[in-house]
């Protein structure tokens, strides 16, 4: 089984929770991760499993304006043309049969904090015609730039490795 991580991450909390997503993905797949603007040069994935995950800003996902204003709280480079949302309105739907799975993340307080990028990340594919493996997972982090809420890099790896037995196992039956 092949898997594609495909991640924006501004801080490097997704980017660690996408490696960890891809660590779990390893014990049943074979995996890349790349992040949104690398995969952006490239065609499309012909994956048995694509994920994708970023950041919730202002309550869903990342936007150009969004970007630019996550950009000044950090050194790190970050792409403000690019991000999940571009990435995703500009792929072609894909014919029946094709899986996917969305994750993002997104602050743990207020917990009733409303939003979720894994959610918006969800509806995009599927209205690209991807079957979801599981729902939408956030992880959380502490504060606006991180870090990620204790036992959340397991959690993601767990997840992930989850996903990737029962895709394994699907895949093993239906061919």
């Amino acid at each position: 089984m092949r898997a594609l991580v495909v991640y924006e991450s501004m801080f490097g909390n997704t980017s660690a929770v996408a490696e960890f997503i891809a660590q779990g993905l390893r014990e049943h797949a074979d995996v890349e991760v790349v992040n949104v603007a690398a995969a952006a040069e490239c065609p499309a994935p012909t994956v048995n499993l694509l994920v994708v995950g970023g950041p919730t800003h202002t309550f869903g996902l990342s936007r150009p304006q969004t970007r630019s204003d996550a950009a000044r709280h950090t050194d790190a480079p970050i792409a403000t043309d690019i991000g999940v949302r571009e990435w995703l309105d500009a792929a072609l739907p894909v014919p029946p049969g094709h899986r996917a799975a969305a994750f993002g993340t997104k602050m743990a307080k207020p917990s009733w904090l409303p939003g979720s990028a894994a959610r918006g990340i969800g509806k995009r594919l599927r209205r690209l015609g991807y079957s979801l493996a599981d729902q939408p997972m956030d992880f959380l982090v502490e504060h606006t730039t991180g870090p990620l809420t204790a036992g959340e890099l397991e959690r993601a790896r767990v997840w992930a490795a989850r996903i990737a037995y029962t895709e394994l196992d699907r895949i093993m039956h239906h061919t």
